[in-house]
């Protein structure tokens, strides 16, 4: 039997932290499920994972992890799935229960309110996992340790999550102008100097749409994830990264995407999806980190570094990423374009 109402969480809300009652409060609102809805490459490339392989859903029991408005859900029962579970902390769920029964699945899906470590499920293991778990980054907002505490106390040694691998890459990009009108802005606020802003919101990321057109570097992957066997570890991580530029230009700073992967037989081509910017808008867009050089580049010279990123200490769900980087440039000014820097960035 479904439990959706605020007295049936299994979870209370007021004893969390404020960090955590801000973050579930923010999926209460039905906007940023519609934004969620409407982007077509999410949305679609779950239905197509999940109709492309209803053999495997055939009679299964599934568990949604974060089912927000319920679609997840009702995709695999509609293909095949013996019963459907979706767990979500948000109010959303309420209406999802409405869109559920109004469909015809109340038979087939129960929906569950609370954090996934504090509900009962009504079976013992599931046979497939699926949850769009996935933030900007990636990781930003930690969903992804709710999906691995599901895999390990629910799913069947044989089971499946969709989806199932996902990688981050990392490319320059020449974003002068932006950059600058950005930055130069606070030396003269109004008559006044206001430059101690500089450091803060060079520290802050942006997530925006790229044009592939300002990518002046080679790309390249610098981290997989496997959601079989990956650990919460493995989620704080310092990878090493080596891009080539592609022409005389600028690079302003460094931009990062992720690719997910979904489950399919042996010998058929999986269903995948980009969130780059040589792939089709998603609400994801990408994730850019300025650096505090502009790196004058000639084609074929080389940067080079390492990327760390792990949760941060006061809220999990935001993420410390340092980027320590050495330009190498070539040619007779060579020497003088070369830099070796260290930024520090934190995306909450």
């Amino acid at each position: 039997m479904s439990k959706t109402t605020k007295q049936d969480s299994a979870t209370e809300k007021d004893k969390l932290s404020e960090f955590e009652q801000h973050y579930f409060n923010s999926y209460d609102h039905y906007g940023i499920h519609e934004e969620m809805l409407q982007d077509t490459v999410r949305t679609l490339s779950y239905r197509n994972a999940i109709v492309q392989n209803k053999d495997f859903f055939k009679d299964k029991i599934v568990l949604d992890v974060g089912c927000g408005t319920g679609i997840l859900s009702m995709f695999a029962a509609k293909n095949g799935a013996k019963h459907v579970i979706g767990v979500d902390m948000s109010s959303i769920i309420e209406m999802a229960q409405k869109i559920v029964d109004i469909n015809g699945f109340s038979d087939k899906i129960t929906l569950l309110r609370g954090k996934l470590e504090d509900v009962i499920l009504p079976y013992d293991k599931v046979d497939i996992i699926v949850s769009e778990w996935m933030g900007y980054f990636l990781l930003y907002e930690s969903m992804l340790d709710t999906v691995l505490y599901a895999r390990d106390h629910y799913l069947k040694p044989d089971g499946l999550i969709f989806p199932d691998k996902c990688s981050i890459h990392i490319a320059g990009l020449e974003d002068s102008e932006y950059k600058h009108q950005k930055l130069d802005y606070w030396q003269d606020v109004y008559g006044f100097d206001y430059t101690p802003f500089v450091p803060v919101i060079m520290a802050e990321p942006i997530v925006d749409t790229v044009e592939s057109s300002l990518i002046n570097t080679t790309r390249t992957k610098i981290i997989e994830f496997d959601l079989n066997t990956v650990t919460l570890e493995d989620l704080s991580f310092k990878v090493p990264f080596k891009i080539q530029a592609k022409r005389q230009d600028t690079i302003n700073g460094l931009i990062t995407w992720f690719d997910n992967v979904f489950p399919a037989p042996k010998g058929r081509k999986p269903v995948e999806f980009s969130t780059g910017p040589y792939a089709p808008y998603t609400h994801w867009k990408q994730t850019v980190f300025y650096l505090e050089d502009d790196l004058e580049c000639e084609k074929g010279d080389v940067l080079e570094g390492t990327l760390t990123c792990a949760p941060n200490k006061r809220n999990n769900r935001d993420l410390d990423v340092n980027i320590k980087y050495n330009f190498k440039a070539g040619g007779v000014d060579g020497e003088q374009r070369s830099v070796k820097n260290e930024n520090q960035y934190l995306m909450h």
